[in-house]
């Protein structure tokens, strides 16, 4: 990606791994930016990477457009039989140059450089109706409290506030913030439960939040996935 300058960031499990919550993933997904010039530059990197079409929708730009995540295998000798899902828009994120200005850019001992979603946005696109996505999701935000609790900044505790899904944790951090708490309460109620420490009722609101963006991402998908049994109805009549 880098070598053909296609404007992509790394997400999904090989992203997890780098911020400290490692997942096994043969798979490399990618956030990309949906216009003709970075498609051409996408086309040639995939070229080098031997890579084929896998599935619907076919590789155009208008599906990536609408939303769709397009999926290749890799040949080459180096990445055989590697996949390569990439997409160019996230449920409840806008636009990719948001996603591209707050990119992490991480520098392996090697001097390679990797572009990967922030955070923050990685979190938002675990948020689906994937069982697996969840406990990751909250891997992530306990690896990111640990490593920064001692002296975080007032963004961090914000994005602890806003994330946390582990209830002692979130305890904590509210009786450690309390004023900041309350003025974030109209963004997440749930607060209001770990203020005055009601573990139960805190536990519950969380459950309540995870089905509701779960539910949020089926209604997402659903005419995505309409279009893709269109597509593979047309596919397996030709």
């Amino acid at each position: 990606m880098r070598a053909y300058h296609v404007r992509a960031l790394l997400m999904g499990g090989q992203a997890c791994v780098f911020y400290g919550a490692a997942e096994f993933s043969r798979d490399a997904d990618f956030v990309i930016l949906a216009d003709a010039a970075n498609l051409v530059r996408l086309r040639h990197a995939l070229a080098e990477l031997q890579a084929d079409p896998i599935a619907v929708p076919p590789f155009q730009l208008k599906y990536l457009r609408l939303g769709h995540a397009l999926h290749f295998r890799c040949q080459h000798p180096e990445a055989r039989r590697m996949r390569v899902d990439v997409m160019s828009t996230l449920r409840g994120v806008k636009g990719f140059g948001g996603l591209w200005r707050r990119r992490t850019t991480l520098v392996l001992p090697d001097g390679t450089r990797c572009d990967l979603l922030s955070l923050p946005d990685l979190v938002q696109a675990k948020k689906t109706q994937r069982d697996r996505d969840w406990p990751m999701i909250r891997r992530l935000i306990e690896s990111h409290y640990f490593q920064h609790q001692k002296k975080p900044s007032t963004a961090q505790k914000k994005f602890w506030l806003q994330e946390l899904r582990t209830p002692e944790l979130l305890v904590q951090v509210t009786r450690a913030n309390t004023a900041l708490s309350r003025r974030m309460l109209p963004s997440r109620p749930l607060l209001a439960h770990a203020i005055e420490g009601e573990s139960v009722n805190l536990e519950l609101a969380l459950m309540a939040e995870e089905a509701a963006e779960r539910s949020r991402d089926r209604e997402h998908w659903l005419p995505l996935r309409r279009q893709l049994e269109k597509l593979r109805h047309t596919h397996s009549r030709s």
